[in-house]
């Protein structure tokens, strides 16, 4: 089972304290916001493990709308359009369609959203979509096989849907099961709905059904969410990113049976019965969508903040500052995964109507860390 317990009043005072302090990377400023600007290319974080990310070099470009992203153990990956509904393979520097997700409906922030593969592929020769369809949003099991995606099938739907607010990752644990993040659908009591599947964190098998030990037998695990777009594991230990309303977007530590409080809180607010995020930014430097694990740090995709932040995290707490890269250089940064070779793949949002494209965006940079 994923998390552990963290004490509420306690972590909201650490995290207060040191996002006051928050300093730039090397040739950055910080400002009051504990945000930081940082050099275009690449950067020194500082704190108890220093790394250096550098953009090495340009994956793919001319992806419409990338969203979803996830490898296969050819070390190539399938990538999801969010508003063609199409799937297409990366191998190497060649792009290819490998098929069309059916039944989506594409929106301002739907469409064909989260991807995953399954954790016993190819003897299991199954992909999961998170999508939007026509009355909800629904997770699907595909078969890919000799580079094609057929026979489609819904697992789980029901998932509150609207313009925004629709959540849309996936991702595997290491318990086997499929986690989903999700969107209140832009109705924000669904959130505190123990009976409504909109601002969850769901933990389900791949049948669609609830996944052994999930709190009062239910497909969620979590509540209170606003929009989650951001999961990933560290070992056992599950972290999700979360859009905030107007003030504050969130990093949380997530442990099953817990409520995260929106509607009634965002960022720290150290409400009773409520859990707190251990990482909070104004929406203009962060509003986060993906975020990926990797060497200490969970890396986290931002949208209007044009920046990649990096959160040292060890044991479901934070251990040092966020730090921000890659400031207003490459637009819109909406997927964050690591790849097989360790470096990190990041895609950017520009073509998704409400950034301002550059030449061959959309685009995936390949992101390498180092000490």
């Amino acid at each position: 089972m994923v998390g552990s317990k963290v004490g509420r009043r306690g972590r909201a005072a650490v995290v207060v304290a040191t996002l006051a302090l928050a300093g730039g990377c090397s040739e950055a400023t910080p400002s009051s916001s504990g945000s930081a600007s940082a050099p275009s290319s690449a950067s020194t974080v500082g704190g108890p493990a220093a790394v250096r990310l550098t953009v090495a070099s340009t994956v793919a470009t001319g992806i419409e709308v990338p969203w979803g992203l996830a490898f296969l153990p050819d070390k190539s990956a399938l990538v999801a359009e969010r508003d063609s509904g199409k799937v297409k393979r990366i191998a190497g520097r060649q792009v290819s369609d490998v098929g069309t997700v059916d039944g989506v409906k594409s929106s301002s922030e739907g469409g064909l959203l989260g991807l995953a593969v399954d954790p016993a592929y190819p003897g299991k020769p199954y992909i999961y979509a998170y999508y939007s369809g026509g009355d909800d949003n629904r997770i699907a099991r595909i078969t890919y096989q000799d580079g094609t995606l057929s026979d489609q099938q819904v697992i789980l739907d029901g998932i509150p849907k609207a313009a925004i607010h629709n959540g849309g990752r996936l991702r595997f644990g290491p318990d086997g099961f499929l986690y989903a993040g999700t969107g209140d659908g832009s109705d924000r009591p669904n959130s505190q709905d123990d009976n409504s599947l909109g601002g969850k964190i769901l933990r389900i098998t791949t049948d669609g059904k609830a996944a052994p030990g999930n709190p009062d037998g239910r497909v969620w695990i979590t509540k209170g969410h606003r929009n989650v777009q951001g999961l990933a594991f560290d070992g056992n230990q599950l972290y999700a990113a979360e859009f905030g309303q107007n003030t504050w977007d969130e990093l949380n530590v997530i442990t099953p049976g817990s409520n995260y409080g929106w509607p009634a809180a965002e960022g720290i607010s150290e409400l009773d019965g409520m859990t707190d995020p251990i990482a909070q930014w104004h929406t203009a430097d962060a509003s986060p969508s993906g975020i990926a694990f990797a060497q200490g740090h969970v890396f986290m995709a931002s949208l209007r903040g044009e920046r990649l932040w990096a959160i040292p995290v060890a044991d479901g707490k934070r251990i040092g500052e966020p730090q921000a890269f890659f400031t207003n250089k490459y637009g819109r940064l909406r997927t964050v995964e690591a790849a097989p070779d360790g470096s990190l793949w990041v895609t950017t949002s520009n073509t998704d109507g409400r950034g301002q494209p550059h030449d061959g965006d959309d685009r995936i940079l390949r992101v390498t860390i180092s000490s």
